[in-house]
């Protein structure tokens, strides 16, 4: 039974959150970029650029670990989503695995509060509908098997975006 009792909604600046650790949609470089990427590494500074250039990248649906430097979150779970095509690609299951490796990595690490933006919905052109009911149903099934984990925050930087997301868990919440 899915668990959506610990998942929590906001509009804002994921790099403004004091959780445990923020996930950052990356590129496969992990050296940065644009849209959340680019703003977690100018708040993270320069130290996060340097730990990330020790990792020598990460494929598409896996996730890496940092440490968070001059955030507020401990840590930078770095996750590449995929590129979206046509939905008859792959891309599903290599989003779901960007959220299930993002959650294994945070309960490894003992992270209690984990906030996630919208892996994919950017420059990756992932349909927002699609994506938020892929995060939504994988972190609740995810959330129903590991009890360390206390809160999952989906922050949402766009006010569309968010209204998506709180029709899709206000649907699940009514069983529908």
């Amino acid at each position: 039974m899915p668990d959506l009792s610990r998942i929590e909604l906001r509009q804002g600046d994921i790099t403004r959150l004091s959780v445990d650790a923020i996930v950052n949609a990356a590129n496969s470089s992990l050296l940065g970029g644009g849209g959340v990427d680019g703003a977690i590494h100018r708040a993270a500074g320069p130290e996060l650029l340097a730990e990330c250039r020790t990792l020598g990248g990460c494929p598409a649906g896996e996730a890496r670990i940092t440490r968070g430097y001059r955030l507020p979150a401990r840590y930078v779970i770095h996750t590449v989503g995929p590129v979206y095509s046509d939905g008859q690609s792959g891309e599903p299951e290599l989003l779901r695995s960007c959220y299930v490796n993002s959650l294994t990595l945070a309960v490894e690490q003992g992270v209690r509060t984990i906030a996630f933006p919208a892996i994919s919905c950017g420059v990756y052109g992932y349909p927002m509908q699609d994506a938020a009911r892929i995060a939504l149903g994988t972190t609740a099934g995810f959330l129903a098997t590991s009890p360390s984990i206390e809160k999952v925050i989906f922050v949402q930087f766009g006010h569309e975006a968010q209204q998506v997301y709180e029709r899709l868990l206000k649907d699940m919440r009514s069983g529908i």
